[in-house]
């Protein structure tokens, strides 16, 4: 993508390297200014991306400077604009979402994280103007969750080595955890799950490694992951790097890990909101950005369609009721995705608040909807894990089939009133 500017990079010493591998890329303008005149830099002109390239020891001047990134935010609606701060010792400060890279990684691979981050940006901003784009049209117009992306971010922890249970206890007081030990669990987790960051862990070998990283540089969905190898595999890193700009090696222990991965987790789980923003504005609103479901009232409604519709012409209908006692928020909004995925296109369904999924069988009679929503429960149960990790999500499905005598509440009746069955 271009990278039209303006772009900031900070400094008290010229960074010549940074500015060399921008103009590279083809970014204009490109603004250099001190650490004591960042603030009003950001305030005269405010930059798409930011770049820290140096530490600054003087707190109170990197406390100025992240009020002016606030104030930028506020007057733009909030737009994300990246920051890409060069990681040095110690000195550099603790921006709120800073994306951190090692001071010693070449230049060009922090412009293609910056690259990384901007698609993100670009996609904040299309969402915002369609956002009041809408609100020209109708009242009604879905508001962008504000919750921390963190609280929905699910992180895969690959590895079979002594770090790998401390890397998931360290990840999971964060974001969601699914662990593999073998690369087929890993593939497999990356099919069948909301991915947001990737920690290869210590245990495998530079194959194993390498088959990983190849499966993510393959896919286009999976090159902004954030990647992080713990072991040295210095070389693999270096050959996959140009396709996969998140990827790092990391030292340290499982928590410095962690917190080196934690930014890019939040970008690209607010990415992935941004997206399901997107389909629910290019559907007015009928599609919930939370779930990617659609919208209870515009379910209902719907489902009284389709209750009319299988009268008239005769045909079959089922609706059937998955029911997540055991499911936390992050567990319960992932299920829904998941069903998403795993319906037909001529099927529909929303989540209700205590998590249970209601899912219309259009054209589809008691028995095929039996075998349909089985298939559904099992895979939930499979692929989800309770908030503890070691076993998954109990699933109870109820069914039930229009009769000619009912009605779409004589309908739903039988499925919330009776027992569910488990799947």
């Amino acid at each position: 993508m271009a990278l039209q500017g303006p772009f900031a990079v900070i400094a008290d010493q010229p960074a010549r390297d940074v500015v060399e591998a921008l103009r590279a890329a083809g970014a204009y303008p490109i603004i250099e200014a001190r650490w004591a005149d960042a603030a009003a830099v950001l305030h005269a002109r405010p930059p798409q991306g930011v770049i820290l390239a140096d530490g600054c020891a003087d707190h109170a001047r990197a406390a100025v400077l992240e009020k002016a990134l606030e104030v930028q935010a506020e007057h733009e609606a909030g737009l994300f604009t990246p920051v890409i701060a060069r990681a040095r010792d110690d000195l550099i400060p603790r921006f709120a979402d800073a994306l951190s890279i090692a001071a010693k990684v070449p230049a060009e691979r922090l412009v293609g994280r910056l690259t990384a981050a901007l698609r993100v940006r670009t996609l904040h901003a299309t969402v915002l103007r369609r956002m009041r784009t809408l609100a020209t049209r109708t009242n009604a117009v879905p508001d962008l969750p504000n919750a921390d992306p963190l609280d929905e971010a699910g992180v895969l922890v690959a590895g079979r080595g002594r770090s790998h249970p401390s890397l998931c206890t360290a990840a999971g007081e964060h974001v969601g955890v699914i662990g593999a030990l073998t690369v087929e669990g890993a593939a497999h987790a990356l099919k069948s799950r909301d991915i947001d960051g990737i920690i290869i862990g210590d245990g495998f070998g530079a194959r194993v490694v390498e088959a990983l990283l190849t499966v993510l540089a393959e896919e286009a969905r999976f090159r902004d992951l954030a990647v992080a190898v713990v072991g040295n595999h210095t070389a693999l890193i270096e050959s996959f790097a140009p396709v996969l700009p998140n990827l790092e090696r990391v030292g340290g222990g499982a928590a410095h890990a962690i917190e080196y991965l934690l930014p890019y987790i939040r970008v690209h789980a607010f990415g992935r909101r941004l997206k399901r923003m997107l389909a629910c504005l290019d559907a007015k609103g009928a599609i919930d950005p939370d779930t990617g479901l659609l919208a209870n009232a515009v379910f209902w409604r719907d489902l009284n369609r389709a209750v009319d519709t299988a009268e008239k012409r005769g045909a079959a209908l089922s609706i059937a009721r998955f029911s997540l006692p055991a499911a936390d928020r992050r567990t319960g909004l992932e299920a829904a995705r998941l069903v998403g995925r795993l319906m037909r296109h001529v099927d529909f369904a929303c989540q209700e608040a205590d998590k249970s999924i209601f899912t219309v069988f259009t054209e589809t009679d008691l028995r095929a909807a039996h075998v349909v929503a089985r298939r559904i429960a099992s895979v939930l149960k499979k692929v989800m894990l309770t908030t503890d990790g070691k076993a998954g999500v109990e699933t109870a499905v109820t069914l039930a089939t229009l009769k000619p005598s009912d009605s779409t509440e004589s309908l739903v009746a039988r499925i919330v009133e009776e027992p569910p069955k488990p799947a």
